[in-house]
């Protein structure tokens, strides 16, 4: 079996562009990959057309390995973000191919399944307005589907620091959600590597009172000793990693025992097999695996092989039934929760079909995301309404 080519297709919204990628074969089969960029869709795009040219064509979809091999490094330059969801979205998209061939799972795979279901958490509820009031109902109603985790950030734009009046309104955000929710559920907290590492210390004792179940990137990403001060004086679990785009990049982290959970990108690091890699190095420093998932469908589903198959992951990130969830109908066989779980599939692939009719409805948009902008929350840029 040979590759003959590959087709893109970007279903857009106003705050995120989904990229879908099918890769098609002499065969007949044909299989699909998912990431979603920020600002960079036309440059995935870009390489993703070259990268077919030099690496794709003719490459045989079964030996991902070696095919990963030549993307990531026969092009000699150090792969970044573009190349490794370049790879990622390819590297799913083949193993759809393969568990397709074979008739099993992707999970399959990766050396067989480990749980039947895979507990999820709720993103993208909080579009509302920023008041207790709304927050609380919002939060109801996330329950109310199922969901016995959910994830916020409440810190508006705050950068670095964040004054008295901001945190005060900040916890009673939080205290709301987590009356709402009940003492049960499971409330992550998330920073968006917004702070200093005093002002992350800081917030995180005045929020401990409502047990959150993670502290997500409480400072920005690049520097290690930075985080190390957050770990050394709280204790609370911490959670990074999805702007962590090579699995090597990870030694360091390890190294540190900074975090407890990781929180890699199965589109932005190179995809199912390369996470699935990731998560047995993770094992071995006792640190848990929750990946950062904003995509779709397909990423969805791309993610939950990883989860079906790792004794170490925790839970995933789910959006679709929140933000944007009309975007769910461009997948047939798209992943659902249910009683706050994903149950395990053993639909062969990746167990999803990308509609190409269904995602011309939403065409690519100029989508934007600031999180330093008032009311990023609520997914609508200015010129979206």
């Amino acid at each position: 079996m040979r590759i003959t080519g590959i087709s893109t297709h970007v279903v857009g919204t106003p705050w995120r562009n989904l990229t879908y990628v099918q890769v098609h074969t002499d065969e007949g089969l044909t299989g699909v990959g998912e990431t979603r960029m920020l600002g960079h869709t036309d440059a995935l795009l870009g390489y993703l057309h070259e990268a077919e040219a030099n690496h794709i064509l003719g490459s045989d979809p079964f030996a991902v390995e070696d095919l990963v091999r030549r993307m990531k490094y026969g092009d000699y330059g150090r792969a970044g973000e573009i190349v490794m969801s370049g790879i990622a979205v390819i590297e799913m998209a083949c193993l759809d191919i393969k568990g397709k061939a074979l008739g099993v799972p992707v999970w399959q795979l990766l050396g067989g399944k480990v749980t039947d279901k895979v507990k999820a958490y709720a993103n993208g509820w909080y579009t509302t307005e920023r008041t207790p009031e709304a927050y609380h109902k919002a939060a109801q109603e996330v329950i109310a589907r199922g969901y016995r985790a959910l994830k916020i950030d409440p810190f508006g734009t705050g950068h670095f620091e964040l004054d008295h009046e901001a945190t005060l309104y900040s916890v009673s955000l939080i205290e709301a959600v987590r009356d709402a929710i009940g003492p049960e559920a499971e409330l992550m907290l998330e920073m968006h590597g917004r702070f200093s590492p005093a002002t992350a210390v800081r917030l995180a004792h005045e929020l401990a009172p409502f047990k959150p179940a993670w502290l997500e990137e409480p400072v920005p990403p690049e520097n290690l000793k930075a985080l190390e001060k957050v770990a050394a004086k709280v204790d609370m679990p911490l959670a990074t990693g999805e702007r962590i785009h090579d699995r090597i990049e990870f030694r360091e982290l390890f190294e540190s025992q900074a975090v407890d959970i990781i929180q890699p990108d199965v589109g932005h690091i190179g995809g199912i097999w390369e996470t699935r890699k990731l998560a047995a190095t993770a094992e071995t420093h006792y640190m848990l695996v929750a990946p950062h998932n904003v995509g779709g469908p397909v990423l969805t589903a791309a993610s939950l092989q990883v989860g079906f198959s790792s004794p170490n992951f925790k839970i995933l990130e789910h959006f679709n039934d929140f933000a944007d969830a009309e975007i769910k109908k461009v997948v047939k066989g798209a992943p659902q929760v249910v009683d706050g779980y994903f149950h395990l599939s053993d639909a062969p692939g990746l167990g999803v079909e990308l509609d190409t009719d269904a995602a011309a409805e939403f065409p690519q948009q100029q989508a934007r995301f600031d999180l330093w902008a008032d009311g990023w929350e609520q997914r609508k840029p200015k010129g979206s309404q």
